[in-house]
């Protein structure tokens, strides 16, 4: 049995097969683009569901801090090995200990982190003759600007301008300790310098006497 055309109200006639055709490929358009749609929607969800899962069921945490380096075990290997007396420095409960090495022959370092920045305590082996010029190699060619006595030990001062530096170094303080020298720098203070300068003045006056 034939279908009746569709009558179109706005029109008021039935709609021509052209008509009806673009009709239904309109609406199949607009289906496939809701369905198109709706599969985004359900990827988005899905992403986003993936994401939650990872971030709150991964264990997360910062890594914990390595064990503070012990620097008296650390001297007495060291000096062990060169046959030579290392500076085991006594600072703040609060300074901790990052490193201690001996670089090469010549030199011992101890690198702190006190509360702010950082501060190195380094011993030149055998470089008393050669004091300043070995200062200013491991400064990076900087002069002394000054003297400071702390705990009766005069050390030349070195105050560096931002401006002029490299690297982070701010402030350090030098002085002989028999056929060595000892150098105190970093990103610190004169009072932090200090601080660290009275933790080895009893070593220094001992390797000073080795030498008279």
């Amino acid at each position: 049995m034939a279908t009746t055309p569709r009558v179109v109200a706005e029109l008021g006639r039935p709609e021509t097969p052209q008509e009806t055709a673009d009709r239904k490929a309109a609406s199949s358009q607009a289906y496939r683009q809701s369905k198109t749609f709706r599969n985004l929607v359900t990827a988005l969800l899905v992403t986003v569901a993936i994401v939650a899962v990872v971030y709150f069921g991964v264990p997360r945490g910062s890594l914990p801090e390595p064990e503070p380096v012990d620097v008296a075990a650390a001297a007495e290997s060291a000096s062990a090995s060169i046959g030579h007396p290392l500076l085991v420095p006594t600072v703040p409960d609060g300074w901790r200990a990052n490193s201690a090495r001996l670089e090469g022959s010549s030199m011992w370092r101890v690198v702190y982190a006190p509360k702010t920045g950082y501060i190195r305590i380094a011993q030149g082996i055998g470089q008393a003759g050669d004091a300043d010029a070995w200062t200013s190699r491991v400064l990076g060619g900087f002069a002394p600007t000054g003297t400071v006595t702390i705990d009766g030990i005069e050390w030349d001062e070195y105050t560096i301008a931002s401006s002029a530096r490299s690297d982070t170094v701010s402030y350090a303080i030098s002085t002989d300790a028999g056929n060595d020298v000892v150098l105190i720098y970093g990103a610190t203070d004169a009072d932090t310098a200090a601080t660290a300068a009275e933790g080895v003045a009893d070593q220094i006056r001992d390797l000073r006497e080795e030498t008279r």
